[in-house]
């Protein structure tokens, strides 16, 4: 929940180890399998071992007979794992199927190193079955060997061997030659066709290592592949362990952890998301893992840092480098502002130095990947999942420059050759296929009252359209029960659960604090949180009164006080939206109901003065006035239903329900996604000139007109 501070294991006192893979292979279940189904469970296995390989990355083969549907022939077929698939999750419709004959052939229209791009070209052509995945750049590295079965894996122990001075060495030294070596090649039909040449002159070797970015090995079986592949990450693993626990990481520690991290890292993330420039905003990721406590404290960080990382699955989620900060400056935002100015410059230099004739537009400048000494690390995206990840991956380079330091000296990859990456065409090609973001992605809301009926339909609303949302509520297993649907649907990346009463300024302030240290920031706060009750003046206590004042008026008060720093860091990337959720008694005068209807009026008259003073900060300030919103509203469930119900002298069944209905113009229900649906406008660009308004949404109700 929202209070709480990250908790990570303590930095050992020389390195942090790599783990050692095991097998996981279960016989029973592999007997059972088609052989495509075998190729699968291999992967899947695989994948979904960090250990063994990271999000997304490598990619598995194997050689099998497939019917072909034009002569009804038995032919050999390439199963690889398509472009952009994920091997730990993927089903079978994951992998691209290919005619090897066809696969083979292909070499014919190859006439050196210039070709590699014109023969992503042809590979299309040899589509099997019309199978619509896309084949990936890496096809010719399966092809072109003989094997059955081939796998090709970036765990961080061995790309530590690969991106080491001494590498090559340690190869030799931990396989005496079973495991060949290849120096750096961009991946492709020009690093296919040197892989086969180098095995057809060794025959005897088993795998061969990628300097810069892996391993590839192979086996006769599934099962043998598969084996084959852990055990040889395991002995990388043990030898990188003991030379790492003869000497410090990294040079060792200078920098201990700040006990305080989550609350800085809560301060700093929403300053440095409001200086980022670009169409789109950005949403943040924290981690203070030990990895990152390790690398960021330590005497060698700024060296490394500077080099940037190896493995181009990295390098493509993380840009050519970070940015380090000074945790001393963190709160002077004109020394985060020249930072951020100072680290697009050094990027635009970057573009300019390395851009070819028909590179693409130079891409968004900012960085991804922030590193605070004592603090961990922060990485930044248009989207959360990909923020994340970016961190995962930096965590990756972190173990991978261990490792290699460890054993030598670390090589990152070349600036040149980095850039042929990050701007490749085909990479460019891809980028222009993926579908326009939706118009709420980067952008973060706040739903107070988050578990009750309007509270999740509005979260549901912001949630379609692509925002990371907070729903907060003083019930914290309603709001974490919520959350998990909402997790299960929209993923869940996107969607937290924090415990507050709005009454209490304290939990209100972690809550806001806690949104800042998952997201970034905050984009529109949605004030929700609410209770009613329904008491003749006589009957109307203190207690009464205050209750009704202390969530209704208060609650919004100070979740609005505590919404505002962050808010206000947005003003330039655009602005920003505070929803208050009224009522009809707000502007109507009800009987029996004077606690509610005042406090209601006292938070709709606050955001008409909020939208004063927010005005000039970008912060647009506008209420949603419901009525009647009995179906799917936890206030209507309780004892609200049943004094309204005697203050009307009806039924508080269904007479209820109609009575409601056939009072307002409409003669319509009211439901809560209703009023998420007006929420939400106001909350997204749709009403961008809108602030100090209110909305009825009550099926017409001539009292609440407000002119």
């Amino acid at each position: 929940m929202n209070a709480h501070t990250p908790v990570v294991p303590a930095i050992p006192p020389h390195a942090i180890p790599f783990a050692v893979p095991t097998s996981r292979w279960d016989d029973a279940h592999a007997a059972t399998l088609r052989p495509e189904e075998l190729l699968l469970y291999r992967s899947n296995l695989l994948g979904s071992d960090l250990t063994v390989t990271n999000f997304g990355g490598g990619n598995t083969s194997a050689k099998l007979t497939g019917t072909d549907p034009l002569t009804g022939a038995e032919v050999p077929v390439l199963w690889v794992k398509g472009s952009g698939g994920d091997i730990g999750s993927m089903k079978l419709d994951g992998f691209s199927t290919l005619y090897q004959d066809k696969l083979l052939a292909l070499e014919a229209h190859y006439s050196g190193p210039d070709d590699d791009d014109k023969m992503v070209g042809f590979l299309p052509h040899c589509t099997f079955n019309l199978n619509g995945r896309a084949a990936s750049i890496d096809t010719p590295l399966h092809s072109l060997l003989p094997f059955a079965h081939v796998d090709h894996v970036h765990p961080d122990a061995i790309i530590a061997l690969a991106a080491s001075s001494g590498g090559e060495a340690a190869t030799q030294a931990i396989w005496g030659g079973k495991i060949g070596w290849l120096p750096w090649k961009r991946p492709g039909y020009t690093l296919g066709v040197m892989l086969r040449d180098y095995v057809r002159a060794n025959p005897h070797v088993q795998g061969v290592m990628l300097a810069g970015h892996g391993i590839i090995c192979w086996a006769d079986t599934a099962k043998a592949a598969y084996e084959h592949t852990i055990s040889l990450i395991a002995d990388a693993a043990r030898h990188l362990n003991a030379a790492m626990a003869a000497k410090p990481a990294f040079g060792g520690q200078i920098t201990a952890p700040n006990p305080n991290r989550a609350q800085i890292a809560a301060d700093l993330m929403p300053r440095l998301r409001g200086l980022m420039t670009g169409a789109r905003r950005k949403l943040g990721h924290f981690s203070d893992d030990a990895e990152a406590l390790e690398f960021t404290g330590s005497a060698d960080f700024q060296r490394l840092a500077a080099l940037g990382t190896s493995c181009p699955d990295h390098f493509l989620r993380t840009k050519i480098a970070p940015l380090t900060l000074d945790p001393a400056r963190l709160t002077d935002d004109a020394y985060l502002a020249q930072q951020l100015a100072d680290y697009r410059a050094m990027y635009a230099a970057y573009y300019e130095r390395c851009k070819r004739p028909n590179s693409p537009a130079m891409r968004d400048p900012n960085p991804v990947v922030v590193l605070v000494p004592g603090v961990g690390r922060i990485t930044f995206a248009t989207d959360k999942t990909t923020a994340r990840l970016a961190g995962e991956f930096y965590g990756n380079a972190i173990n991978v420059m261990r490792g290699a330091e460890a054993i030598g000296q670390y090589i990152a990859l070349d600036e040149q050759e980095a850039f042929d990456i990050e701007y490749w065409l085909l990479e460019e090609a891809k980028l222009q296929r993926m579908p326009a973001p939706k118009p709420m992605v980067g952008k973060i809301a706040l739903v107070t009252g988050g578990a009750g009926g309007i509270g999740a339909a509005t979260a549901a609303r912001f949630l379609r359209e692509g925002a990371c949302v907070v729903l907060a509520d003083r019930d914290g297993a309603a709001a974490e029960e919520v959350r998990a649907g909402f997790a299960a649907q929209f993923g869940k990346d996107v969607v937290r659960a924090a415990q507050c009463d709005v009454t209490d300024e304290a939990q209100v302030a972690a809550t806001f604090a806690y949104t800042a240290r998952e997201f970034g920031g905050l984009d529109v706060l949605v004030a929700n949180a609410g209770i009613a009750s329904s008491a003749a003046i006589e009957q109307t206590t203190v207690e009464l009164w205050n209750r009704n004042f202390d969530v209704l008026a208060q609650g919004y008060f100070l979740t609005a006080k505590h919404a505002w720093g962050l808010l206000k860091r947005m003003k330039e990337q655009g602005g920003t939206s505070v929803v208050f959720i009224g009522s009809k008694n707000a502007v109507a005068a009800a009987a029996g109901a004077s606690a509610y209807a005042s406090a209601k009026a006292a938070a709709n008259h606050l955001a008409r003065c909020l939208a004063l003073e927010g005005a000039p900060e970008g912060i647009r300030v506008n209420v949603v006035n419901p009525d009647a919103v009995i179906k799917g509203s936890k206030i209507w469930d309780g004892d609200w239903r049943k004094e309204r119900a005697a203050s009307n002298k009806i039924d508080a069944g269904e007479e209820l329900e109609a009575h409601y209905r056939n009072r307002s113009l409409l003669k319509r229900d009211v439901l809560p996604e209703d009023i998420a649906e007006a929420a939400f406008w106001l909350g997204s660009e749709m009403s961008a000139k809108s602030t100090g308004n209110m909305i009825n949404v009550d099926a017409g109700n001539v009292q609440a007109f407000t002119r």
